[in-house]
């Protein structure tokens, strides 16, 4: 994957209301717009790197790219999951995001059980990998700075 890392900030949207209700693990979505603006060899599957809402702190997190076979979406989607606690939700905030690395492919599973599961270990991975210092450096990227935005409480 030539692009990565990957750079890529747009509005926060309401999703699916999957990630926090049935998954426990709240997601921040792109619009179709900014899904559609990905490098097509951007290949589907879960992906790792920073994230940060507006000008609030830099945090670790992971992302999914594609249809999520396990809720068969007829939409491209890309959800990513900050790996911090946030107070409530920040739809309409700017997302930045930087894209570092390659978790696995999309797949389909046999029970949430087993989808949550996965997600639980794509963070792990997630977390390990965004400790190397090659990709700790990425996380004070100018990038993350916003013109005129205020932090985002979490």
């Amino acid at each position: 994957m030539r692009h990565l890392p990957y750079f890529c900030r747009g509005e926060v949207v309401k999703g699916f209301g999957r990630g926090s209700k049935e998954l426990g693990i709240p997601t921040a979505n792109f619009s179709e717009q900014v899904v559609e603006s990905f490098p097509s060899d951007i290949s589907t599957g879960v992906y790792y790197g920073w994230a940060c809402v507006g000008n609030g702190d830099v945090h670790k997190m992971v992302l999914s790219i594609g249809w999520n076979p396990f809720y068969k979406n007829i939409k491209k989607s890309v959800e990513t999951h900050i790996i911090d606690t946030f107070k409530g939700d920040f739809y309409g905030e700017i997302l930045s995001i930087v894209i570092l690395g390659y978790i696995r492919s999309e797949k389909n599973f046999t029970s949430l059980e087993a989808l949550i599961s996965a997600i639980q270990e794509d963070i792990e991975e997630a977390k390990r990998q965004l400790d190397l210092p090659e990709h700790l450096k990425l996380k004070e990227d100018n990038f993350f700075r916003l013109p005129e935005c205020k932090p985002v409480n979490h």
